[in-house]
Formats: structure tokens, sequence, C-alpha cells
């Protein structure tokens, strides 16, 4: 079977099962493993002196490693690629987590507030219901990018050894990948790497919600909004959706009780956000997924 049909498995699996907690019960999730290795990296090796290089090597041997056992599973044929491949797809999850803050929202505010903060590493204890609908948002569009779309096409790129090089840079990025005096330079590596690898699926999400929504002839207000993103690659699927929904995101922020003045990404989209807006992001999320799977079948039939 070839590359692309094997991911047309794996995303319809994923998109249908998601995440089965059953498993997950019993066996330790590969990303867990995966954060396993790097925070052990992290406690041994981030110290002392020479830390970048530390991180340099660390960052190398991750790469080496999620490269052979990329390729001693893929020897085993098509059938335990699809299934990885589909455990490291997080489309039905993503959606689940974006859709239970619309439907705390509606309950009460502390509800939403309280669902917001699973997926969000920003102060939640003050938001009202405009920085909930629009957190979950920005969270929604940046995650179908890192957690889809990206692990997506790296498989199609490199097989399972390149979306297991992904997932592992990535989540090496989001453990140590800091500007905190302690992960500066540890964690340089990996958020570098994780820059490049995310370079071209950021802006692939980007067309993809746009072709189905506000259309590509507004994709020069979307690049022109990418730059009022404090990240170089977060800022394309969010100001994407936010064309999309006729909405503005990202702006003023709380982290670690220390207000942030970010800039609004379409600033002048709608401010004032509800529970509605982040069902509209969902749809949008499985709309934008479709489009990844025909571009895959499409590539299949090739």
């Amino acid at each position: 079977m070839s590359t692309a049909g094997i991911l047309i498995g794996a995303l319809l699996l994923d998109a249908v099962f998601g995440e089965p907690r059953w498993l997950w019960q019993r066996v330790p999730h590969p990303a867990v493993l995966m954060g396993n290795v790097i925070g052990r990296a992290d406690q041994d090796y981030n110290n002392s002196i020479n830390r970048k290089a530390k991180g340099v090597i660390v960052v190398i041997a991750l790469v080496l490693a999620a490269w052979v056992v990329g390729g001693i599973i893929s020897l085993f044929g098509w059938l335990p690629q699809m299934l990885l491949a589909a455990v490291l797809l997080a489309q039905r999850s993503l959606v689940e987590h974006v859709t239970a803050v619309g439907d705390a929202l509606r309950l009460s505010l502390g509800d939403g507030r309280m669902m917001v903060a699973r997926i969000v590493s920003r102060d939640t204890k003050a938001m009202d219901q405009s920085a909930v609908a629009r957190s979950a948002i920005e969270s929604g569009a940046e995650n179908l990018s890192d957690g889809v779309i990206a692990p997506a096409f790296w498989f199609l790129i490199g097989g399972l050894p390149g979306l297991l090089i992904y997932k592992i840079v990535n989540t090496a990025d989001s453990m140590i990948g800091y500007k905190t005096e302690h992960h500066k330079d540890f964690g340089w590596a990996a958020a570098r790497l994780d820059d490049v690898l995310n370079w071209v699926p950021a802006r692939l999400t980007a067309v993809f919600i746009a072709a189905t929504h506000a259309g590509l002839g507004q994709w020069k207000a979307i690049k022109a909004d990418t730059k009022l993103h404090r990240s170089p690659n977060a800022g394309w699927p969010e100001a994407a959706m936010s064309r999309a929904l006729d909405l503005a995101v990202a702006g003023p922020r709380s982290y670690h009780g220390k207000m942030q003045d970010f800039p609004y990404v379409n600033p002048e989209g709608r401010k004032e956000l509800e529970a509605d807006d982040v069902d509209a992001c969902c749809r949008a999320l499985w709309l934008t997924w479709a489009a990844g799977l025909a571009l895959v079948v499409g590539l299949a039939l090739l």
C-alpha cells in the first residue's frame, strides 16, 4: 500500500475512533513515552555549563532514535504504520476538546473557564466570555496545524520515520522550548527545529482554512495579519481562522499573573464572542480536515 493510502486509513481511523481511552488506561500512549524520554533528558543534561550544546545533542539523538524506530516498525508492513499514524493524529480529540469549551460556556462562565484551562497555558481565572471563546478558537486553529496537518504532511514526506521525527521534536518544543532562564539554552535546538518542521504545514493549514471558507482572495490580508502574531507559524492558521469566522483573535492576555499586551490578529473582526463562535470553529476544523483528506486521496490516485 502506498504512503498516501496508509495515511488515508489513518486519517479516517482517527476521525472515527479518536483516542481509545480504554487502551491508554492499560498501556502508555506513544506521546507519553516520548515525553518521558524528553523529561529524563531535561533532568539529566539541562544543568551546569554548555546547555545549548547539550540541547543540540539531545535533539539529534531524539531525531535519530525516531528515525530508527519508525524504520523498524515500517518493516512489519502497512497495518502497524496505519495504526500508529492514527494514534499520533489528533483531529477527533482536538474537536472534542474545543467543543467541550463551547458546551461548558453555555452552562456558565466558570465552567467555560475550567474547560478552556485544559487546552491553553494562559491565565483563565479572570477571563470573560469572549476571552474564553477566543482562547478555544486560537487553540483549535493552532493545534489543527500541529496535531493534524503537520503530522500528516511529514508522514507523506518521510513515512512513519518522518511522522515520528516530527512528533518527538514537537513534543520536545512543548516541554523544553521555552525562553525561560532554565530552558532558553537547552531548549533552543528543539524550538528552532520545530519552527522549521512547522513552516510548510502552518501555511498549508492556512490555505486549507481559507480555501474552504472566506476564499483565497483574502490571502494578502491573512499574510498581513500573521505579522501581528508573536509566532512565525501559529499566526498562519490563526489568521486564516479569524478571517474565516470574521472575528479577532490573539490580543491581550495574562500569563503567570502578568498581562501581555499582544495585538489582535484581524483587528477589524468581531471582538465580542460567544459559544456559537466556538461551534463555528469546530465546523471549520472538520471542513479543513476534509480538504486535507481530499488532497491525500488525490495523491493516492495519481
